[in-house]
């Protein structure tokens, strides 16, 4: 039980520590959601009754995590999760009548424009939002003065400065690796486009570590946990926070 424990850490991330750790791994699609929601809603400005879009949502902790903690209405849309799967996570965790599942694709987003007060997305938006046209399609769905929210993979450095991936990222995920940028060019990317106004791009302070700690406690209990996560744990290990860490990024639309 001692890895599950470790994801129990009340004096860094107190609201994430009132969560069952076995529910949260039980529902695992990428490393530590919790504590880079809870992190990155210090540079937000969540109210109660607002609508907020998730933005790959895996299958719902941080839907749960944003109506529970915020009071906030949640469109919880992800590509890979069925929308009734999602649906059950939410009613047996009692906020059925906060968030509503929608099977989507991050670039037909079914929604009206202008219809949403925040759009959040934790450990997802490297998998599509890195291309240059798509911050100005995402925010036509933010009503004005509306929030965006970012958790992502990063690195210390550009890969293109450095020439090559590392050998041990690269060895573990390979080419994604070059979708892990610093915080420094997410802000440019974002702020070129005039359509935002960028409020924080910061690394996560050991998110290395956080991430460590998560992929022990699922390669301890996930059903082939240590063939999943082993290569990760090693390749955390040998980095040691060089390279490896999560952006958070936030920021409002013009």
């Amino acid at each position: 039980m001692t890895a599950l424990n470790d994801l129990v850490r009340p004096d860094r991330y107190p609201r994430s520590s009132r969560y069952d750790p076995a529910w949260l791994v039980g529902l695992d699609m990428g490393p530590n959601p919790l504590w880079l929601l809870e992190d990155l809603a210090r540079d937000l400005d969540l109210r109660p009754g607002m609508r907020v879009l998730d933005l790959g949502s895996g299958k719902g902790a941080t839907s749960v995590f944003l109506a529970r903690e915020y009071g906030v209405h949640v469109v919880a849309a992800d590509w890979w999760v069925p929308a009734q799967d999602a649906e059950a996570v939410f009613t047996q965790a009692g906020v059925a009548d906060k968030v509503q599942a929608v099977r989507t694709e991050a670039h037909v987003l079914p929604f009206d424009e202008e219809s949403f007060d925040a759009i959040v997305s934790i450990d997802a938006f490297e998998y599509f939002g890195t291309s240059d046209n798509y911050l100005p399609y995402l925010v036509r769905f933010l009503r004005p003065g509306g929030q965006l929210g970012v958790a992502t993979p990063a690195m210390t450095r550009e890969v293109r400065d450095l020439g090559a991936i590392p050998p041990h990222i690269k060895r573990v995920v390979g080419w994604e690796a070059i979708a892990w940028h610093t915080p420094q060019w997410w802000r440019f990317q974002w702020e070129i486009t005039e359509l935002v106004n960028v409020t924080s791009a910061r690394l996560q302070p050991d998110a290395w570590q956080d991430w460590l700690l998560w992929s022990r406690a699922c390669a301890e209990h996930r059903p082939d946990g240590a063939k999943a996560n082993q290569p990760v744990i090693d390749m955390l290990t040998e980095d040691g926070g060089e390279y490896l860490s999560f952006a958070l990024l936030t920021a409002r639309k013009n």
